[in-house]
């Protein structure tokens, strides 16, 4: 989101260095940091800042579903699963309960678990219609289920509500920081079943 990323990071690292230096403890600042590291890529040490946090307001949701898309990063994929359940049950009206249900959308379809998926994606659309995110995750479910007008609609519907080149192509969605990197556990599923599914759906791979 912005034209300076490592400079903007490396300002953050300063900032949050600064505010723990003076308050160990505070969990604002050991979440900003597991953010920071999540955002880095620093999987492992991103999860250590979340259970901190989590240790010092065991009910922080947004915490909760943050330490959950990491252990899905990670490979620990029951255990995300679980704790984005705990989020939502924690707080089942959030604002932000819309990325939840599409986060464990993404699961269920990456496990080949679709018509599952299906569910909690459409759930997430109804939440938050305009998240282009949403509309790309169940364009590739619908495929896979050979719902092909379905996934050609979503397809078309991120495409519009993204406004530039993000989902032009597989390839290039593929360079884009996004939620289908972490270990190659999960970039094999990534491939067999998100990727499969958008190429179904009608986006090219180049």
């Amino acid at each position: 989101m912005t034209d300076t990323p490592n400079r903007d990071v490396q300002r953050a690292e300063e900032l949050v260095r600064s505010v723990l230096a003076v308050s160990p403890r505070d969990p604002r600042a050991h979440f900003a940091r597991g953010q920071l590291l999540r955002a880095q890529g620093r999987y492992e040490e991103a999860i250590l800042e979340y259970e901190m946090v989590i240790a010092l307001n065991r009910n922080w949701v947004l915490v909760i579903a943050a330490l959950g898309w990491c252990k899905f990063l990670t490979g620990s994929i029951d255990e995300a699963l679980l704790l984005h359940e705990q989020a939502i049950r924690l707080s089942p009206r959030d604002p932000g309960i819309g990325n939840w249900y599409d986060r464990i959308g993404r699961i269920h379809l990456l496990q080949s678990r679709t018509n599952e998926a299906i569910g909690w994606l459409e759930r997430a659309r109804g939440a938050n219609p305009s998240h282009p995110g949403i509309r790309i995750d169940l364009a590739a479910a619908y495929a896979l289920e050979d719902k092909s007008q379905l996934a050609a609609a979503e397809l078309g519907e991120a495409r519009r509500l993204s406004g530039g080149d993000r989902f032009s192509s597989i390839a290039h969605l593929k360079t884009l920081p996004g939620a289908w990197g972490g270990v190659p556990k999960i970039r094999a599923l990534f491939e067999i079943t998100y990727f499969a599914g958008l190429h179904k759906a009608g986006m090219p791979e180049e």
